[in-house]
């Protein structure tokens, strides 16, 4: 698929963005719920990704960074602000009218349940991410992208807009705080 020319014919009909959000929902979703461990903030961050990116689609400028790392740029900022609010958060469905809510609820019902039934399979994963949480962001961002999204160096460099070798390091230190956290579990 040709970005270009999906851009160009999402400028044109804007509900062509759906394509963006079929091809990229559930890797930024489960990139999002690694990181935040809960399904209903993780449902509420996703929205405001996708909708911010909705919102911003015609800004887009293809120079490089291809649309999935735009997205996992707004969905890096979303979980950073999230965490930055928490306990200022207010849910995506109170404020979206009950038609679009119920929609949205059928959507994802699937989803939801598989996405608990695997975080309930994994229950060392749950006190890594449990011990991961407790890392400054900065760690907790680079250890998610590389090891629970499996992306390559380079990509997370270009999604967190740092350069390679700040990356190397932050993984090496951070991989080495996680694992003397985790050694005491």
């Amino acid at each position: 698929m040709d970005e270009t020319d999906l851009l160009n014919r999402i400028r044109q009909h804007p509900e062509n963005f759906s394509e963006i959000f079929r091809l990229y929902y559930k890797p930024i979703f489960g990139y999002i719920i690694r990181r935040t461990g809960s399904f209903d903030d993780t449902a509420d961050i996703a929205a405001d990704t996708f909708l911010k990116a909705f919102r911003n689609i015609n800004n887009f400028k293809y120079t490089g960074i291809s649309v999935k790392v735009w997205l996992y740029r707004i969905a890096t900022n979303e979980v950073n602000l999230y965490f930055r609010n928490i306990q200022k958060h207010t849910s995506v469905f109170q404020r979206i009218d009950a038609n679009d809510k119920k929609i949205f609820i059928d959507y994802i019902t699937d989803d939801r349940k598989e996405a608990e039934y695997e975080l309930n399979r994994h229950e060392q994963f749950m006190s890594v991410l449990k011990e991961l949480k407790t890392l400054p962001v900065k760690y907790q961002e680079v250890i998610s992208l590389r090891y629970f999204e499996g992306k390559e160096n380079k990509e997370i460099a270009e999604i967190l807009d740092i350069n390679e070798g700040t990356l190397k390091s932050l993984l090496s230190r951070g991989v080495e705080k996680l694992r003397k956290k985790c050694n005491q579990i």
